[in-house]
């Protein structure tokens, strides 16, 4: 199998499982916010998953990536560090969350007095479960991605999505209200950790005859990557929810339902772009490795391309729509996330191309750079939000990530045309032509959004944006349908 068949097969399996995570997190979405929890429920819910997800920063560390990325390299070049790497790795893993669930069930009262809600005392106290389970279910879906067997790794997120759907529906129809489906989602996350470790043991562990001895110096490398990492993992993580954090402490649960009704729908729209960033980084370290810069190239100005061609226009229509597809799908109560959802479609452009390029720096070896980056727009995006939240409530939220992911995503983009010399003129001329071919499907659409009536109009409408889309993209060469029907098939 060549590496472009590798490349396209390795997305299919991952672009399916993120479609069952994605689509099996899109109906929890939509079930507990339209039936089952109200406004300030669902507020309350997310809004402890973002301290945890900050906390998760010191059981996790940058740990598991560093693992994944020496795993890429050694499974090529000395498959007998394997064992060890894997040893070492959750060995690392056991200590940091051990320390942290430990602080946590200590101070979880007051943390949440602290931030003024002590009502979320409770989910804080479970959350030193929900910190284990979730740190193993991604460690598994990483480690999968540095032996580059991506239908792996996307089974193991696609079973979690899955289990959380179905664990929190089922308890919060118990009547446990959002801690049920708090608790559904730690079961979730438990089903994949453990499906995921027991591939991994079976299929990367017991097989590989350990060397002799542990490579000198390696595990010293092994920590000494994972200090980027980690800041680049913290400075991402704080990004993504250091917003929906102080939009609590400022405002209220209702305020963070609206802004996590918009950021979650976002994260829909971004499935696919995830998903190709995701599958072709790992090739990037193998092909700097061997010194095949000319094919990388290739491979990201295309991925980047294409991905240009679906998420500009898809953003465009995101704006658009925002309205009636709010209040005719998740209902009239979440009214005040529509203007939200509007900035953060220029979110969508920005994070597409974050998606695409982010952890292929990591495989090239530019963590260093990466991390100080995010690190940087990651402290202004703490300081435009104690700033724009107080005084333009969820709206400045959005405005400040879309303002610093700007930032961010320009310098990543120079970092990778330092490495790869990117063919900027062509790359120009192609998303001229994407945003020429999205004005005119704006225009389609806007035409017809003043006969939006019923959730079929809505919907007859976004399927004529996306077939003047379809339409201009093969008119204009950008879509060979040919290669299209050959990547599905």
């Amino acid at each position: 199998m060549s590496r472009q068949e590798h490349i396209v097969h390795g997305f299919k399996a991952t672009l399916v499982a993120r479609a069952v995570y994605m689509l099996s997190s899109a109906l929890l979405m939509f079930v507990l916010a339209r039936y089952l929890l109200d406004t300030d429920g669902y507020g309350t819910l997310y809004w402890v998953i973002g301290i945890l997800a900050m906390v998760q920063l010191i059981a996790d560390l940058g740990i598991g990536k560093s693992a994944a990325r020496y795993i890429s390299e050694y499974s090529e070049k000395d498959p007998g560090q394997i064992p060890y790497l894997i040893r070492s790795t959750i060995t690392i893993k056991l200590i940091a969350i051990t320390f942290v669930v430990y602080l946590l069930l200590l101070f979880h009262e007051q943390i949440a007095t602290a931030l003024g809600n002590p009502e979320a005392a409770p989910f804080l106290a479970a959350g030193v479960i929900y910190i284990a389970v979730f740190s193993f279910s991604g460690f598994t879906q990483i480690a999968f991605q540095g032996f580059n067997n991506l239908t792996y790794s996307a089974g193991v997120q696609a079973l979690s999505g899955f289990a959380r759907l179905i664990f929190a529906v089922g308890f919060t129809l118990m009547g446990l209200g959002a801690l049920g489906a708090f608790f559904g989602y730690i079961v979730g996350y438990a089903i994949s950790a453990a499906v995921g470790l027991a591939l991994l043991y079976y299929t990367y562990y017991a097989p590989y005859d350990s060397a002799e001895s542990y490579e000198d110096g390696l595990s010293r490398r092994l920590l000494e990557y994972s200090v980027p990492l980690t800041a680049t993992r913290s400075a991402n993580v704080v990004d993504k929810q250091i917003d929906t954090v102080l939009v609590g402490v400022f405002l209220t649960p209702t305020a963070v339902a609206f802004y996590t009704i918009a950021k979650q729908i976002t994260d829909f729209v971004l499935s696919p772009a995830e998903a190709l960033g995701f599958t072709i980084s790992p090739n990037f370290g193998e092909q700097k490795a061997s010194g095949q810069l000319a094919e990388a190239r290739q491979i990201y100005e295309t991925a980047l391309t294409n991905t240009m061609l679906l998420y500009i226009p898809a953003a465009a229509g995101l704006a658009i729509v925002a309205g009636p597809f709010i209040t005719m799908i998740i209902g009239e109560n979440y009214a005040g996330a529509v203007p939200v959802l509007q900035i953060l479609a220029g979110f969508v452009v920005l994070q597409a191309i974050t998606n695409l390029t982010s952890d292929s720096l990591d495989y090239l070896g530019r963590a260093r750079h990466r991390a100080i980056a995010k690190g940087g727009t990651a402290a202004a995006n703490f300081g435009l939000n104690i700033v724009l939240i107080p005084t333009m409530g969820v709206v400045g939220a959005a405005a400040a990530t879309v303002a610093t992911h700007t930032v961010y995503v320009a310098v990543n983009l120079y970092i990778v045309h330092l490495e790869l010399d990117l063919n900027l003129l062509r790359l120009g001329r192609s998303i001229g032509l994407i945003c020429a071919i999205t004005g005119v499907m704006a225009v389609a659409v806007l035409v017809v959004m003043p006969m939006v009536s019923s959730v079929a109009v809505l919907f007859g409408a976004i399927a004529l944006g996306a077939a003047t889309w379809a339409v201009l993209a093969v008119a204009s060469g950008l879509v060979d349908p040919g290669e299209v029907r050959a990547a599905i098939t």
